[in-house]
């Protein structure tokens, strides 16, 4: 693993920007450790196990990452898709969670052999650049939204959905921080998020915000319980289909998104504007996805957070080495790092919200049919809290125009092949209604 092996020079890096890239991901995606074992738990999982599996199966999923695709991409366990798998299949469906994983590792089995057949990388190179420069301000914006959040800036509304929050202790904490990576970047200085982070952590310490974790170390690691128990052969249900392909074509989505508007951001693209080493990034996000069914999690896919790394320099996969070495380091000492607080990273997510922003200047908006898909796929990502929800509309409204207007020549096969998907994705749930509806109408 030497500069030659990651070619850090010729990317214009450093060991130490790696460093401070990988710990600065690693530090804005670390709340995954507390977050999925409490989604999870509420489908009957044990929840220390949960914590462990998580861990190890987001060191595992970015270290093949940053090895084998050389890329500062970090995976793990997906927001969104764990909420699918506990409150949809186990809770409202009714299925074993071990049911659930055999699930999981379907959607990621086929999601494998369409990578190897090709077909993944040809979606995401039929995409318009347009919309592609779309997709880093929608998903810069939906970073931003989640910055506020956790900031405690926006709080939800019964009223109006959303509105500002009161300025109290920790949000004036978190604007510190704020404030720290601001001046930092304004002067070109490298690792401007880290230490907005650490200042804003010794600032919540100093002000008795945090409070001190029981113990320092936990070594109660056991996965036991939630490992090799997923159940393959009941969840080979042609009444489970669609939500195999349900998990399938929302994790096609952020993954697209994710890797499109980051790959771009690392500067990992060719000069055609293709996105370099997209077939191992793809296959790892499969064979990752399958490795944690089997230890026993969710759907795992590429993190947005990774963004936050890339705009502190990292532009290699040894940012993605330290970010999975960090998970595993965290392991027994998962009580410490939950001393880092959710006000204190969340700057760090407001900061690459901005950086994203840059993109929007690619978008040619006096195109209306250019102009309108990407307006729609900004707009969803943001509103509709959903990467995926936001691409599939996006990606329907292109096809729509470019159909309507005559000019359905110039669009590529593949992309024909994501509209129908993205239809797909946004009515799958209503298939069902509307079969049973045909059924009594008749």
């Amino acid at each position: 693993m030497n500069d030659s092996f990651f070619q850090l020079k010729e990317k214009n890096t450093s060991i130490r920007i790696e460093v401070i890239a990988g710990i600065t991901t690693f530090l804005t995606m670390a709340y995954i450790i507390f977050v999925n074992p409490n989604i999870l738990s509420a489908a009957g999982m044990d929840q220390n196990a949960l914590i462990a599996v998580t861990c190890i199966v987001s060191a595992a999923a970015t270290i093949l990452v940053g090895i084998f695709a050389r890329a500062p991409i970090a995976m793990a366990p997906g927001m969104g898709l764990n909420a699918f798998f506990a409150y949809t299949l186990v809770i409202g469906d009714k299925l074993s969670w071990q049911t659930a994983l055999g699930v999981v590792f379907l959607s990621g089995l086929i999601f494998l052999i369409l990578t190897f057949l090709g077909l993944r990388r040809r979606l995401v190179e039929a995409i318009p650049m347009s919309l592609v420069s779309a997709m880093a301000v929608g998903i810069g914006l939906f970073i931003t939204f989640i910055g506020l959040q956790n900031l405690g800036l926006i709080v939800n509304n019964d009223a109006t959905l959303v509105s500002a929050g009161k300025i109290t202790g920790t949000v004036l904490i978190g604007l510190a921080g704020l404030m720290v990576m601001v001046f930092l970047e304004a002067k070109k200085i490298k690792g401007s998020l880290l230490i907005g982070i650490i200042f804003a952590t010794l600032l919540a310490a100093l002000f008795g915000q945090i409070q001190r974790p029981e113990k320092l170390i936990s070594l109660n690691l056991n996965i036991a319980p939630v490992a090799f128990k997923l159940d393959i052969l009941n969840a080979l249900q042609f009444s489970l289909l669609g939500s195999i392909f349900t998990l399938m074509f929302i994790d096609m989505f952020d993954s697209i998104g994710t890797l499109v508007a980051c790959c771009h951001q690392a500067k990992m693209v060719d000069e055609k504007g293709q996105i370099k080493g997209l077939d191992r990034l793809l296959t790892i996000d499969a064979i990752a996805t399958m490795l944690g069914a089997a230890l026993g999690t969710s759907t795992t896919t590429s993190y947005i957070e990774s963004a936050t790394g890339i705009e502190q320099g990292g532009r290699t996969g040894l940012a993605s080495i330290v970010t999975g070495v960090a998970f595993l380091l965290a392991l027994p000492f998962v009580p410490l790092v939950g001393v880092v607080p959710t006000y204190a990273t969340a700057p760090a997510l407001i900061m690459v919200g901005l950086f994203m922003m840059k993109e929007i200047k690619n978008i040619d908006f006096f195109n209306l049919e250019e102009a309108f898909p990407a307006f729609i796929i900004i707009v969803m990502i943001a509103l509709s809290y959903s990467i995926s929800t936001g691409l599939a509309f996006g990606f329907v409204s292109y096809v729509l125009i470019k159909t309507i207007l005559l000019k359905a020549r110039e669009i590529k096969p593949a992309m024909w092949i994501i509209a129908v998907l993205s239809l797909l994705f946004l009515t799958i749930d209503q298939i069902p209604a509307l079969l049973e509806h045909f059924k009594t109408s008749t």
